[in-house]
């Protein structure tokens, strides 16, 4: 995927999270560290060109509640959470850019309920590239992509990398 289909996927995905969900009322978007926090500005923007108004919105850093954290290496990094709104009875939207085992989601409910107490929490992701070992879906996917669990799905993003594109790492 270049940086002209990320484009688009993300202007389908905030049509759909705005259509599911009638309009941003309610909503929050929450972007998991390290690029599912850029896609969710990204989204944030579209969606404030289309309703004409802000969405609040947060970034999380799940480090802390993963279950391999103790596997992690002597000294992990962890960055900054950042949630400045109670969530409670509000509707999070999680933004992650790649859906794999659903073990950083877990994290990522985990640490929200830190926050509050949501009315309901939807999962939104750049990439599904299946192989759950949790009964986790997204709501709202903009590719999937057939892989086999020895492959990488990399992510690289202009804020971060440098450039656009997913490429499928085959090994």
């Amino acid at each position: 995927m270049d940086g002209q289909g990320i484009a688009r996927t993300l202007k389908r995905l905030t049509h759909e999270i705005l259509e599911r969900n009638a309009g941003c009322e309610g909503l929050v978007l929450v972007g998991i560290r390290n690029r599912g926090d850029v896609l969710a500005r990204r989204i944030l923007k579209a969606m404030a060109s289309i309703e004409s108004r802000e969405v609040p919105y947060g970034v999380l850093d799940i480090t802390l509640y993963r279950d391999d954290f103790q596997r992690l290496a002597d000294s992990p990094v962890i960055g900054e959470t950042d949630i400045p709104i109670d969530i409670t009875d509000r509707k999070v939207v999680l933004v992650d850019d790649v859906l794999f085992t659903g073990r950083t989601i877990r994290a990522a409910m985990d640490a929200l309920m830190d926050f509050g107490r949501p009315s309901s929490i939807q999962l939104a992701v750049l990439i599904d590239r299946g192989h759950r070992e949790l009964p986790i879906h997204a709501d709202f996917v903009g590719q999937t992509v057939s892989t086999s669990k020895s492959d990488g799905v990399q992510v690289r993003l202009e804020e971060t990398d440098g450039e656009d594109s997913v490429v499928l790492v085959v090994s």
